[in-house]
């Protein structure tokens, strides 16, 4: 294809985010948004997503997708398409400018084109470059975290030396642990990863979340593990994920 050619196709390697919703609701779904981020505007960073509602409860004929796409970008995330919708939602999300995405598309291997293969040419000894220092899988903060204060490890693990006060508030892609009183918000496993965990020395959380599946102490810690060392993670039970918080054992 000439290099001026008014269209052009390039591979990339874009960020798409697979959010699962079980409700098309605004009210419910807003509430969800600000417990799990805050409605921090710069929360996702502009990354794109396929809402995802395979797992859904029983869903109403209709939708305002508008205001669902709005209630998102607030906490910066870009609905681009939608999968698991019955027909009829599946055609008023498309007219509304969220196609539907097969069951695969997230996975699906570039298609690549077949190319007739060069004609051998006499072999030159290349130097390779030396390899880029890869980026940290752990990051450490060894500050305390005030309330209203937030930090995240994105693309990593999050080791915390010192207080979360509470109304502060750390995320991870990764695992997260503290060690030190944890007062505020904990949230890992941020991008997806269901198999990340969060540790701490003091449990005193006002919430904490793996994967955006989230528990809340509006009414405090459970006696049993209130200010104790403790593991937050995901079991599977019938099928389902729930969140457990259980006590851990440093001696």
């Amino acid at each position: 294809m000439a290099k001026d050619s008014p269209i052009q196709f390039k591979g990339t390697s874009l960020k798409i985010i697979q959010t699962h919703l079980r409700t098309t609701d605004p009210a419910t779904l807003h509430a969800a948004l600000a417990e799990l981020t805050g409605n921090s505007p710069d929360f996702f960073e502009n990354e794109l997503a396929v809402l995802d509602f395979s797992n859904a409860d029983q869903l109403p004929d209709n939708a305002d997708w508008a205001q669902i796409r709005q209630l998102l970008g607030n906490s910066g995330l870009t609905a681009v398409a939608t999968r698991g919708l019955p027909d009829v939602l599946a055609a008023d999300a498309a007219s509304a400018g969220l196609p539907t995405v097969a069951s695969d598309a997230l996975s699906r291997a570039p298609r690549t084109k077949a190319v007739e293969a060069p004609a051998p040419v006499a072999p030159v000894e290349v130097t390779p470059p030396p390899s880029p220092e890869p980026a940290p899988r752990t990051i450490i903060l060894d500050k305390p975290l005030r309330s209203g204060q937030r930090f995240y490890a994105k693309g990593s693990d999050l080791i915390v030396m010192a207080m979360i006060s509470a109304g502060a508030e750390v995320i991870a892609d990764g695992n997260i642990h503290v060690y030190a009183p944890l007062r505020g918000r904990a949230l890992a496993g941020a991008s997806g990863d269901k198999a990340a965990r969060i540790f701490t020395t003091s449990l005193e959380a006002e919430l904490v979340s793996i994967a955006g599946i989230y528990r809340t102490f509006e009414a405090g810690v459970p006696a049993e593990l209130a200010r104790q060392p403790a593991t937050v993670s995901l079991i599977e039970e019938g099928g389902e994920l729930r969140l457990t918080v259980a006590a851990l054992a440093l001696r």
